[in-house]
């Protein structure tokens, strides 16, 4: 078994891709295959090699690795062959026909109540027409013969799936300029990398359809391949997946804090009925099964995979996360503010709140209480018991209770209207820096 993720390094990898790659990857390892990194960079003008890197740098982020990595740059004269071979066989044919010929040819078919498919009038052209239009300086793009057949085949996801390829019009494989197209390329390594199992977006399938037939026509066996369609993602409501939504990149997502287990776990069970849960796709791959996946699109909803990335912090041990802490950084401090995170970069601001320097609101209305808290300040060593003691004797001398008690001290110890339990944020903070910050709130 050989799987591969194709990216484009043309930009940055996004959530879409992420998902892709994810399942291809698991699906490989489940099942003891190969996965190919394979790069679709015959796109010489916008491939670019920082956004090889970066393909390959979110990967390993995500905890993916590959047994294999191809650039199609580098098989240019494998395509070439192939061309010829078509060539030879009559598949492959020269076009000549430029972009507004081919419009209006479709606007006319529309009026006539036709399909606006490929008329296939250049197969009528005769050896010296052909001749005639290269020496006036022509240069003829190259289409791909269709079969006049229906291709079916057993979807991984989505079940029989059949395409009817008289109702499509014959595919450019190859452009003006000699460089080949990513229908072309795509099945032309599949059959000589020995492919096996291909699983992309549900906007493939039409697609699916036309590289079975081009990979029969090349020598491959369609029976050797197989093929798994993810349905496509909406928002929240269940609308278009928003551009804004569907362009997020995993470098945007590192950026932010988001864990790579969050993310992985996330897109893994993402439109099956499992609940997700936080993984590297080493812990998942075990337990995955594609056929679990919906027919149905799926939702792709922001709160759920925050929701996931909280679960991973809440239960991150010192040891796993100390290198992205902030420099002096201990594990008191960490399993303290642990469990009020949403996004890792909120780390720092809680450190600098435990051990750091910071700046309280000057709350009015307050000075005399923040007063009476200071002066019963207890001496230090603290510990587990301090807030709980110090609380109680500000609640016997000053006759407060709940929030008016415990909010303002809240406010002035750590600057924030929520956050850790307070109990275990005092010894942490430490009897100087509370003294100071209490005599901040109160205006002092």
């Amino acid at each position: 078994m050989k799987l591969r993720f194709a990216p484009s390094p043309t930009g940055l990898l996004h959530v879409g891709n992420a998902r892709v790659a994810v399942a291809n990857w698991l699906f490989a390892r489940h099942h003891g295959g190969a996965f190919v990194l394979r790069l679709d960079d015959t796109d010489l003008e916008r491939s670019k090699p920082e956004f090889a890197q970066a393909i390959e740098e979110d990967l390993r982020w995500l905890g993916l690795d590959w047994d294999e990595r191809v650039a199609q740059s580098d098989r240019l004269d494998r395509y070439a062959a192939a061309a010829e071979k078509l060539k030879a066989s009559g598949r492959l044919y020269p076009c000549f026909e430029t972009e507004e010929e081919l419009a209006y040819k479709r606007e006319r078919r529309r009026r006539e109540g036709r399909p606006p498919i490929y008329d296939r009038e250049a197969l009528k052209m005769t050896p010296e027409q052909i001749e005639r239009a290269l020496a006036n300086g022509k240069q003829p793009y190259w289409r791909f013969r269709l079969s006049m057949r229906s291709v079916g085949w057993r979807d991984l996801v989505l079940g029989d799936r059949t395409v009817k390829l008289s109702a499509i019009s014959d595919p450019v494989l190859v452009r003006a300029d000699g460089s080949p197209l990513y229908t072309f390329t795509s099945v032309v390594d599949d059959l000589e990398m020995g492919v096996t199992h291909i699983i992309r977006g549900e906007d493939h399938v039409t697609n699916t359809g036309i590289q079975l037939d081009l990979f029969e026509a090349l020598g491959g066996n369609p029976a050797t391949l197989a093929f798994g369609h993810l349905p496509l993602l909406t928002d929240e409501e269940g609308g278009a997946l928003s551009k804004r939504l569907g362009s997020i990149s995993l470098r945007h997502l590192r950026k932010d804090g988001i864990e790579p287990a969050a993310l992985v776990g996330y897109l893994a069970a993402l439109g099956t009925s499992a609940d997700p849960v936080p993984g590297m796709p080493r812990d998942l791959a075990p337990t995955y099964d594609i056929a679990r996946t919906s027919h149905a699109t799926a939702r792709f909803d922001t709160r759920h995979m925050l929701a996931l990335n909280r679960r991973v912090l809440h239960e991150a041990p010192f040891d796993a996360i100390r290198a992205r802490l902030p420099e002096g950084a201990d594990e008191a401090a960490w399993l303290a503010i642990r469990g009020n995170l949403d996004l890792m970069r909120e780390a720092r601001h809680w450190f600098e709140i435990v051990r750091g320097t910071i700046i309280p609101p000057v709350q009015d209305g307050e000075h005399d209480f923040l007063a009476a808290a200071l002066a019963a300040l207890p001496p230090e060593p603290w510990d587990a018991g301090t807030w709980r003691a110090w609380t109680e004797a500000l609640k016997a001398t000053t006759g407060r209770k709940g929030k008016g008690l415990f909010h303002p001290l809240r406010l002035a110890l750590t600057g924030e209207e929520q956050g850790p339990d307070l109990g275990t944020l005092l010894p942490l903070i430490g009897r100087e820096r509370a003294a100071f910050r209490l005599r901040l709130s109160a205006g002092a």
